[in-house]
C-alpha cells in the first residue's frame, strides 16, 4: 500500500502537533510548513513534548508567499493538505488587525490557490473557528447558524471559511472546513485563557505565584481536547464528499467553573487567589459559545471523548511538571 503524504501548515502549534502525531500513527509521511525563525528550537517545542519532532519533515514556507507554497506542493505532491496556520490569538488581532487579515484571511486564499494549481486532487482542510459566530444568533451554533464575527480574528477566519466554500463549489476541490469550538491541551500557548489558568494554578501550588488576574470569568465556552478535535479533521478528509462541520462537545461551561476545576485539582480555594483585572476584558465580548456537533456525529461518526474536567486536570499536571514540581 502506497504511503500517504500530508502537508500541514501550523505544524508547530497545538493542533499541528497532535495532528502530526495522529497521522504518523496512521503511517503518513508528514511534511510541516514553518516560517523561518531565529528561535527554531523554541518553535518546535510542542513536537518535542509529544515525541514526534524526529518523525516529521519541516520545510520553510509562509502563507503570504504563494510561489513558495506552490513549490512545496509541487515537490511533495500531498494527498492531504491541512491549513492550521494563522494569527490565532483574538486579543492580538485588535492590536494587529492588518497582519491578522493577511495571515488568517489572505493566507487561506494562497493555500487554496496553491492546491488548485499544483495538486487539485488533494483533500484540503481549513481550520475555521467558532469565533465566527460572535454575537450568537442561535442558542446552539450549527453549520447553518448565521455568523456575526466580533473581532478582526473572527472576520479574517470568516473570509478563509467562505473562500474554502467558494473553491469547493467553483473549482471542484475536495475542500472542508472544520468550525472548531474551543479546544485545549497541555500544548496550548500561555496567551489562551485555559493555559493561563492552569499555569497560574501550578505556580501558586508550588509557591511561585500568589494570584491569578482574570477578565470576564462569566463568559461561557464549549471546551474540548485538541487530541479529539484533530481526529475530526482527519475524518472529514476521509469522507466520500467534502463538507463543513461543527466540532464541539455540545456542553458550555463558564470560565469561572473552569477555574474552579483547576484549583480544586490541587486542593486550593480559588476565591483566595483570583483577581478581576479590567485590562483583560475584550473590546467586544463573545459571551456564550455552544456548538451542536450532531452533523459530525451522524455523518462522520465523531464525538468528543475527553471531558473539560479531565482536560483541565491533565493541563494542571503538565504545568506542575514544567515548573519542576511532582505529580
Amino acid at each position: 500500500m502506497t504511503q500517504k503524504c500530508a502537508v500541514i501548515t501550523g505544524i508547530t502549534g497545538q493542533d499541528g502537533a497532535y495532528l502530526a502525531q495522529l497521522l504518523i500513527e496512521k503511517n503518513y509521511r508528514v511534511v510541516g510548513i514553518v516560517r523561518r525563525s531565529s528561535h527554531f528550537g523554541v518553535a518546535t517545542h510542542r513536537l518535542d513534548w509529544i515525541g514526534v519532532a524526529d518523525r516529521v519533515e519541516l520545510v520553510d514556507g509562509d502563507l503570504l508567499d504563494l510561489g513558495g507554497l506552490c513549490r512545496i506542493l509541487r515537490e511533495y505532491k500531498p494527498d492531504e493538505v491541512y491549513n492550521l496556520a494563522a494569527q490565532s490569538f483574538v486579543k492580538t488581532s485588535w492590536d494587529q488587525p492588518t497582519l491578522t487579515a493577511q495571515a488568517t484571511g489572505v493566507g487561506v486564499v494562497n493555500m487554496l490557490e496553491a492546491v488548485r494549481l499544483e495538486c487539485p486532487q488533494a483533500h484540503f482542510y481549513q481550520a475555521s473557528s467558532s469565533e465566527m459566530y460572535g454575537l450568537i444568533q442561535e442558542a446552539e451554533q450549527s453549520e447553518t447558524t448565521p455568523f456575526y464575527p466580533r473581532s478582526p480574528y473572527a472576520v479574517a477566519k470568516l473570509m478563509g471559511h467562505w473562500m474554502t466554500v467558494n473553491y469547493r463549489e467553483s473549482f471542484g476541490l475536495f475542500a472542508c472546513s472544520g468550525i472548531l469550538f474551543n479546544h485545549e491541551s497541555p500544548l496550548r500557548g500561555l496567551e489562551f485563557v485555559t493555559r493561563k489558568v492552569t499555569d497560574a494554578v501550578a505556580r501558586i501550588k508550588l509557591g511561585k505565584a500568589d494570584e491569578l488576574a482574570m477578565g470576564n470569568i462569566d463568559a461561557k465556552r464549549d471546551w474540548g481536547h485538541a487530541r479529539d478535535y484533530v481526529r475530526a479533521m482527519w475524518m472529514m478528509l476521509q469522507h466520500d464528499t467534502p463538507d463543513d462541520y461543527v466540532v464541539a462537545t455540545g456542553r458550555t461551561v463558564t470560565v469561572r467553573d473552569m477555574i474552579q476545576v483547576a484549583f480544586d485539582h490541587v486542593g486550593l480555594d480559588a476565591s483566595k487567589y483570583v483577581r478581576i483585572d479590567p485590562q483583560f476584558f475584550r473590546p467586544a465580548e463573545v459571551d456564550v459559545l455552544l456548538g451542536d456537533p450532531s452533523k459530525a456525529r451522524n455523518t462522520l461518526g465523531w464525538e468528543a471523548k475527553t471531558t473539560m474536567e479531565a482536560m483541565i486536570r491533565e493541563m494542571v499536571d503538565a504545568d506542575i511538571q514544567r515548573h519542576g514540581g511532582h505529580l
